[in-house]
């Protein structure tokens, strides 16, 4: 659920609406056949700027199409540090990176 606030001015809130129209317009391309369905820019979102300069680009689509799916974000574009967590995975598997309780003590 997407809940903005009275601290969001009107230009995040477009800007929040056109990513959501773009997402439904990429949603009507994978059901189109425009884009496959196993490999299109929704299923293999987030694009780090890493994966798209050093990895061999091996998608149907273009760079271009999974860094700046809209215009308006070639400014103050905000790149994911990583790529999509698994996060049934992390839930599984999890590591405490937090100080043992000894450091704790006194």
């Amino acid at each position: 659920m997407i809940e903005p606030t009275e601290s969001e001015d009107l230009a995040e809130l477009d800007r929040f609406v056109d990513a959501m129209v773009e997402i439904r317009r990429e949603i009507q391309a994978v059901a189109d056949g425009t884009f496959d369905a196993e490999d299109n820019p929704l299923k293999n979102a987030p694009h780090t700027a890493d994966a798209l300069v050093t990895e061999d680009w091996k998608h149907a689509y273009t760079r271009e199409q999974a860094a700046y799916p809209l215009p308006s974000l070639r400014e103050g574009k905000y790149w994911p540090p990583v790529r999509r967590i698994d996060q049934a995975y992390g839930d599984r598997n999890l590591v405490c990176s937090c100080p043992p309780p000894e450091a704790f003590e006194d």
